[in-house]
């Protein structure tokens, strides 16, 4: 599999923490880790923002997708605001995380957790051509249940 050189920076002297990286040979996305100096409680139905420390520089034509943890959904409701969140290719910034707490129990944020994933995706730029019909297809404008599920 051909692999994308992307540049990153580390925005503080953060050399403890890993950068992105796949935990296992099949991962779409890389673990991306908490950039905190203290540890932070996290109350049920509280939103926190929690930075990761990097900047990345994709090419145009790519996007960083930043998406939940399923361990973190399932064993502490633990979830992304926002997700997923887009990372721009023009965008230069720190990466940043919007945690929210959906459990029934604080959740306690160490530097170093891993708190989100993020899966580098090509996308195509849409340029609208405006009609007054479109192509027919068997399932036509069916949505919501339409399947009986």
């Amino acid at each position: 599999m051909e692999k994308l050189k992307i540049k990153i920076t580390r925005l503080r002297q953060n050399y403890d923490l890993p950068l992105p990286q796949y935990t296992t040979e099949g991962s779409a996305g890389m673990d991306i880790y908490a950039d905190i100096e203290n540890e932070m409680i996290i109350k049920p139905g509280e939103i926190v923002m929690i930075p990761t420390g990097i900047a990345i520089e994709l090419p145009p034509g790519y996007e960083a997708q930043i998406r939940p943890r399923s361990g973190l959904a399932i064993n502490h409701g633990i979830t992304l605001l926002n997700t997923p969140g887009t990372i721009d290719s023009d965008y230069r910034g720190e990466i940043k995380v919007i945690l929210i707490n959906l459990g029934k129990k604080e959740f306690k944020v160490k530097r170093g957790d891993r708190i989100a994933q993020m899966v580098v995706s090509k996308y195509a730029k849409v340029e609208w051509e405006e009609t007054n019909e479109l192509n027919a297809t068997k399932r036509g404008a069916g949505g919501f249940g339409h399947t009986g599920i």
